[in-house]
């Protein structure tokens, strides 16, 4: 089973967000991702300068994590809305 942690920056941007949307992305990582047994089946391997990085999608929003196979763990370290995330990188 994956546990998920969130880096000091995606945890930064959760507090930017509107708190009614913030519950929500949280609600869908404690449903989707904590404690999964592949956690791969709710996102999408991203590609190009991307690559190893997976993409979650929550409303208007995405989350970025990396996923550590060995340790069971979702490290998420990006989350914005979708027309500013792709910007970043």
């Amino acid at each position: 089973m994956y546990s998920v942690e969130f880096t000091d920056s995606a945890i930064k941007e959760l507090k930017k967000i509107d708190k009614s949307i913030a519950k929500v992305i949280k609600n869908w990582i404690v449903k989707n991702l904590v404690d999964t047994i592949d956690p791969r089946i709710h996102g999408k391997a991203l590609t190009g300068n991307l690559k190893g990085i997976w993409r979650y999608r929550v409303g208007d929003y995405r989350l970025f994590a990396e996923i550590d196979d060995k340790v069971l763990k979702i490290f998420l370290f990006e989350v914005a809305h979708r027309r500013e995330i792709y910007k970043k990188k």
